[in-house]
C-alpha cells in the first residue's frame, strides 16, 4: 500500500499540518507523518466515509531515528503491543560516528509500509500476537537463547541418554541435580548455571526433588533442544522467575546477572551486579511496577545489534570472493606447481638467504673432502677424515654465524638505516639463530662420531707400514684410546659437546617455557632464568674452540688454522654489542615515575625518557632491575608512544625474574582504596615522600616487525593476551599522529590568515608534506588501522583502558577500528551468555561504555572468525597492501599467515603477515 498525498515517497507536516520537504538528516526537531491507512476489506462498508490515519512522532538526529509518539487521527495514542515493539525496534544507535542516517526517505518508506500494515489492527480488536519474528532484529534474536552447543556436545538424545545411563548406574535410574550439567553436555564452569536450569524445568512440570528419571529428563531435553524462539525465551524465563509467579523482581534479575557473570568468567560484573539489575529495571519498567513480564524481555531481545555488519559488505562482492576462495580441483601436478609459485612468491627472502648458507655450506664441505681424500691421511682413516673434516668446516662457519642474528643494535641499524630490509628477512632472525644451531649440533655429531668411532680406531689397529706417514702428526703410534681423549684436542673438544648439549637443551621449548615438571631441586633446570645462564656458557664454549682450532693433529701452519679467523669478527662484533649496552645503560639513567600492578598478574612502569632516546612504536627494550638480578637483561615490548614524554612497558609475570621483579615493586605500591579494585600502584611526585623505587636499567630501542607499520596502507593489528603491547603502542601513534596533525592545521589556518608562517611546533609530518609532494605520505602511509585484541580474562581490558578510550573519543574519522574479545565469555546466542549482551546493549547505549572491557570499545565474545576479519578487509580495501602484524601465543599464527596467503594470491587486496620474534 501507497498512502495517499503521496510526494517524494512521503509528505513530512508539523504538527500544525504544515507541509514540509528537504533533507531528514538535519539535527534536531521533531516530524510527524501521517498516512491514509484504507480500510480492510471486512471493515470496508463501515469505514467507506471516513479516511483513518496514524500520526507518528519521529526524533530525527544526525546518528539516530526515534520513534517518539505513535497517536490516531483523533489525537489518541495508540496503545498496541506490537506497535510499541515496533517503535522499540526502530531505533537505531550507529557504532561509528560517520555512519549518520544517508538515506531518510527510504528509512520512512520503510517505516510506513510496515506500519500501515500494523495499524490496521488498531481498528479491529484482537488478542495479543507476537512480532514478526522474520523481519527486523529478529533473526538476530532467533540465533540467542541456546541452551546448548555444538562445542558442548549436546548434539543429540543418544549421547545424553548414554551419559544419564553411565551416571545412573549406581543411583537405580535417578540423576541427580549435581550431575545434571555433566549428563546434558554442558561444561563444568556451566555447573552452577546448569542448576537453575534443573530447577526451572522442574517448576513448571512441578517437580520438587533433587533428582529426575530418564522419562523426565527426556522431558527436560526436549524443551531444551526445542528451536522455537517462544520455548526458549520461556526457559530463560522461568529461569530467572524463580517463584513461578510470571513476574520478574528486581532480586531475581540481581540474581541471574550473578549467575551468567559467574559461568562468563566476569567477575567485575558480578561486583556491579545491584547496578546493573536497576539498569535493567529502569529499562523494561519504567513505570515503576516494581516487576517485568515476558513480553518486557523479549521485547529487550527483539532489539537488534548496535553494531552490525555494515550494509558496504556488498552480498554478491562477498558471495563472488567467497567462490574465489574456494578449493579448485585442479590436476595434481598443477596444483603442486601453483603451491610451489606461491610459497616462492610469500618466502623468497626466506629461500634466497637459506639457498646461499646451504650452497656455502655445502661448498666448504666439498672443498675439505676433496682436499683430504689427496692427502696421505686419506689412506689410513679413509673417508671417515674427509667427513671429519668436512663437517669441521661448517662448523666453523655456522659458530661464527649463529652471533649474527642476535646483534640486536646491528640488526636495527640496518633495519632503519638502509635498504637490506627490502631483501633479507630481517624479523627471522631468531628463527635462523636457531636454525644454525640445529646445523651446529648436526656438524658435532658427523665430526665427533667420525673421529671417535672411524679414525682413531683405524690408528690404533693399523699396521706399522701403514701408519708411518702419520707419525709426522701423532708421533708413535699409539695403544691405546686414552691418547686420544688426555689430549688437547680430545679434552676440549669433549668439554664443547657437554656444554652444548646443557645449552640446547635448556633451551628447548620444554625446558624454556616450564612445559616439563621436575622434582625438587631439579626444576630449578626449568624456566627462562635456567635457559639465560646457561646460554652464557658460549664464553667457555669459545674459547675452547679457539684452543681446539690451533691444536689440531693434522695441520701444523698457522695460515692453515683457521678456526680463528671465522670467529674474530664476529666476537668482537658481538662483544662490543654488550659493551654498548653497559654503557648506554648506566650512563642514560631512567627514573621511575609510576608504577601500577593490574589484574592479570601485570606489572606497569613508567620511565622517564633519556636524553636522545628515539624509537618507534612496535619496537622493544631489553630491562635490567638489580635487585632481582645484576646480571639479567630481559625483552620487553614498548606500549607508550613515540611523542609521549615517557617510555612504558607492560610485563606479565611468567617466569621466575617477572615473578621476582613483581614482588619487589608491589612492596613500594599503595594498596586500593576500600571499595576499588585490586589496583596497586605508585607515583613519582615532585617535592613530596617518594617511594623508595628499585633501581632499572633499560637498553635499546631495538629494531622488530610492527616497526614498519607506517609503509601500508591498511593495518590489521592482532595481539593475543600481553601480546598486544607493541600494537597498543601503534594504536597511541596513531591517536597522537591525528592530533598533531589536526592542531597543525588549525595552527597553519591560523597563521595563513595572518601570512605564511610556519608553526614554531611544527611536526616532521608537517614539514615534510611541505618540503615536496608526497613526502608525508611516505612518513605515515597509514589511513586505516583494524586493532584486535583477544584475551581469556575480563580484568585482562583494565592494562590498556585509557589508550582505549582517548582512541575512541579521538578518532572523529573512523581511522581505528577496535575490536575487543573476551574468550571466557559464551558465543553470543548462547543462552548463558544473552543477559551479558543484553546488558551491554543497554549500557554501552546509555553511558557509551561497555560492561565487559570498561571501555568505550564494544567487546565480543568467544574467538574471532579471521577468514571473516580477512573478508571484510579485502571487501573494504581492494587493490591495497595490507601489513598484517601479530605478537602472542603460537597457535593463531599459521591460521593467520594462511589466510594471509590466499587473498593475496586469489583477491585483489595484498596482505603480508609479520610475527613478532623474542
Amino acid at each position: 500500500m501507497q498512502p495517499e498525498n503521496y510526494h517524494h515517497d512521503m509528505d513530512i507536516a508539523t504538527g500544525d499540518r504544515a507541509a514540509y520537504s528537504g533533507p531528514l538528516n538535519k539535527r534536531g526537531g521533531r516530524k510527524s507523518a501521517r498516512f491514509n491507512i484504507p480500510a480492510d476489506s471486512s471493515n470496508a462498508a463501515a469505514s467507506s466515509a471516513a479516511e483513518d490515519y496514524v500520526e507518528i512522532t519521529l526524533d530525527v538526529r544526525e546518528d539516530s531515528v526515534a520513534v517518539h509518539s505513535v497517536k490516531t487521527a483523533g489525537g489518541i495514542d495508540v496503545e498496541d503491543p506490537e506497535l510499541a515493539l515496533l517503535a522499540r525496534g526502530l531505533e537505531k544507535r550507529s557504532s561509528i560516528g560517520s555512519s549518520v542516517v544517508r538515506n531518510a526517505s527510504s528509512k520512512f518508506r520503510q517505516v510506513s509500509q510496515e506500519l500501515k500494515r500494523l495499524a490496521s489492527l488498531t481498528r479491529r480488536p484482537h488478542p495479543v500476537g507476537r512480532f514478526d519474528r522474520t523481519k527486523s532484529a529478529a533473526a538476530h534474536a532467533l540465533k540467542g537463547l541456546k541452551f546448548i552447543s555444538k562445542t558442548d556436545g549436546g548434539a543429540a538424545w543418544a549421547g545424553v541418554e548414554k551419559r544419564f545411563d553411565e551416571l545412573t548406574a549406581k543411583t537405580n535410574g535417578l540423576l541427580p541435580r549435581s550431575q545434571f550439567c555433566e549428563c546434558i553436555g554442558m561444561n563444568k564452569e556451566s555447573k552452577e548455571f546448569a542448576g537453575e536450569l534443573f530447577d526451572a524445568l522442574g517448576r513448571r512440570r512441578n517437580i520438587s526433588g533433587d533428582s529426575i528419571n530418564k522419562g523426565q529428563l527426556r522431558e527436560f531435553w526436549d524443551q531444551i533442544a526445542d528451536q522455537s524462539f517462544d520455548s526458549r525465551l520461556q526457559t530463560f524465563f522461568d529461569m530467572v522467575d524463580k517463584d513461578a509467579d510470571g513476574r520478574i523482581t528486581e532480586e531475581e534479575v540481581r540474581e541471574i546477572i550473578t549467575l551468567s557473570a559467574s559461568a562468563n568468567k566476569l567477575s567485575n560484573i558480578q561486583k556491579q551486579a545491584d547496578e546493573y539489575a536497576r539498569l535493567i529495571m529502569e529499562e523494561l519498567d519504567p513505570n515503576e511496577l516494581g516487576y517485568i513480564m515476558i513480553e518486557n524481555l523479549e521485547m529487550l531481545l527483539l532489539q537488534g545489534p548496535s553494531q552490525s555488519v555494515r550494509a558496504g559488505d556488498s552480498r554478491n562482492l562477498s558471495k563472488m570472493l567467497s567462490e574465489k576462495l574456494k578449493p579448485t580441483q585442479d590436476h595434481l601436478v598443477k596444483r603442486w606447481y601453483r603451491d610451489f609459485k606461491y610459497f616462492l612468491l610469500d618466502n623468497w627472502q626466506r629461500v634466497w638467504v637459506m639457498a646461499l648458507w646451504i650452497g656455502i655450506m655445502a661448498g666448504l664441505f666439498a672443498y675439505k673432502y676433496v682436499q683430504y681424500k689427496n692427502k696421505a691421511a686419506f689412506e689410513v682413516m679413509g673417508h671417515c677424515v674427509c667427513f671429519a673434516k668436512g663437517a669441521a668446516e661448517t662448523l666453523k662457519l655456522n659458530m661464527a654465524l649463529i652471533l649474527l642474528p642476535v646483534c640486536r643494535n646491528t640488526i636495527t641499524w640496518l633495519r632503519n638505516k638502509t635498504k637490506l630490509g627490502m631483501a633479507v628477512p630481517f624479523d627471522d632472525n631468531l628463527n635462523f639463530h636457531k636454525l644454525i644451531a640445529i646445523a651446529i649440533a648436526l656438524g658435532t655429531g658427523i665430526h665427533g662420531l667420525s673421529h671417535l668411532t672411524c679414525d682413531f680406531p683405524r690408528l690404533l689397529h693399523a699396521t706399522p707400514e701403514e701408519y708411518e706417514p702419520m707419525e709426522q702428526f701423532f708421533g708413535e703410534q699409539p695403544t691405546s684410546y686414552w691418547f686420544f681423549v688426555k689430549g688437547w684436542e680430545g679434552v676440549t673438544g669433549i668439554i664443547m659437546v657437554v656444554l652444548m648439549a646443557i645449552a640446547f637443551t635448556l633451551a628447548s621449548p620444554w625446558f624454556r617455557r616450564n612445559k616439563i615438571h621436575l622434582p625438587k631441586p631439579l626444576d630449578k633446570l626449568t624456566g627462562f632464568n635456567a635457559f639465560w645462564y646457561s646460554h652464557h656458557l658460549f664464553v667457555i664454549v669459545y674459547s675452547l674452540l679457539i684452543i681446539h682450532g690451533i691444536k689440531l693433529y693434522l695441520t701444523h701452519e698457522w695460515y692453515k688454522k683457521t678456526t680463528w679467523m671465522y670467529l674474530a669478527v664476529p666476537i668482537l662484533l658481538y662483544a662490543g654489542e654488550r659493551l654498548i649496552r653497559a654503557f648506554r645503560s648506566s650512563i642514560k639513567a631512567v627514573k621511575i615515575l609510576k608504577v601500577a600492578v593490574y589484574p592479570g598478574n601485570v606489572l606497569t612502569l613508567h620511565m622517564s625518557k633519556p636524553q636522545g632516546f628515539k624509537y618507534k612504536s612496535g619496537q622493544y627494550i631489553f630491562v635490567n632491575c638489580a635487585a632481582v638480578s645484576p646480571f639479567e637483561w630481559h625483552p620487553f615490548s614498548i606500549t607508550s608512544a613515540p611523542r609521549d614524554d615517557y617510555v612504558s612497558v607492560h610485563i606479565r609475570t611468567l617466569g621466575d625474574w617477572t615473578r621476582q621483579l613483581k614482588v619487589v615493586f608491589s612492596e613500594v605500591c599503595q594498596p586500593p582504596p576500600t571499595g576499588k579494585s585490586g589496583l596497586l600502584r605508585a607515583d613519582f611526585l615532585q617535592g613530596e615522600n617518594n617511594p623508595n623505587f628499585p633501581r632499572v636499567l633499560i637498553d635499546g630501542p631495538y629494531g622488530a616487525p610492527t616497526q614498519d607499520y607506517k609503509n601500508y596502507d591498511v593495518v590489521l593489528l592482532v595481539g593475543l593476551g600481553i601480546g598486544a603491547t607493541p600494537m597498543i603502542s601503534v594504536v597511541k601513534d596513531i591517536v597522537n599522529n591525528m592530533k598533531a596533525m589536526e592542531e597543525e592545521e588549525n595552527s597553519l589556518e591560523e597563521g595563513n590568515r595572518g601570512g605564511n608562517i610556519t608553526p614554531p611546533n611544527a611536526s616532521p609530518l608537517t614539514n615534510k608534506r611541505k618540503s615536496g609532494p608526497g613526502s608525508g605520505r611516505h612518513s605515515f602511509k597509514t589511513r586505516r588501522a583494524y586493532f584486535y585484541w583477544v584475551t581469556r580474562e575480563q580484568g585482562s581490558f583494565d592494562w590498556f583502558k585509557g589508550v582505549m578510550n582517548e582512541a575512541a573519543e579521538t578518532d572523529h574519522k573512523g581511522v581505528i577500528e577496535m575490536h575487543n574479545y573476551c574468550t571466557s565469555v559464551y558465543e553470543e546466542g548462547d543462552a548463558r551468555s544473552a543477559l551479558i549482551t543484553m546488558l551491554q546493549s543497554l549500557n554501552h547505549a546509555k553511558n557509551g561504555v561497555d560492561v565487559v572491557s570498561g571501555t568505550r570499545v564494544k567487546s565480543h565474545f568467544a574467538k574471532p572468525n579471521w577468514r571473516t576479519v580477512y573478508k571484510r578487509i579485502a571487501l573494504n580495501h581492494p587493490n591495497s597492501r595490507v601489513g598484517v602484524f601479530y605478537c602472542g601465543a603460537p597457535p593463531p599464527v599459521k591460521e593467520l599467515r594462511q589466510l594471509a596467503s590466499d587473498f593475496s594470491h586469489k583477491t585483489s587486496t595484498k596482505f603480508e603477515f609479520h610475527k613478532e620474534n623474542f
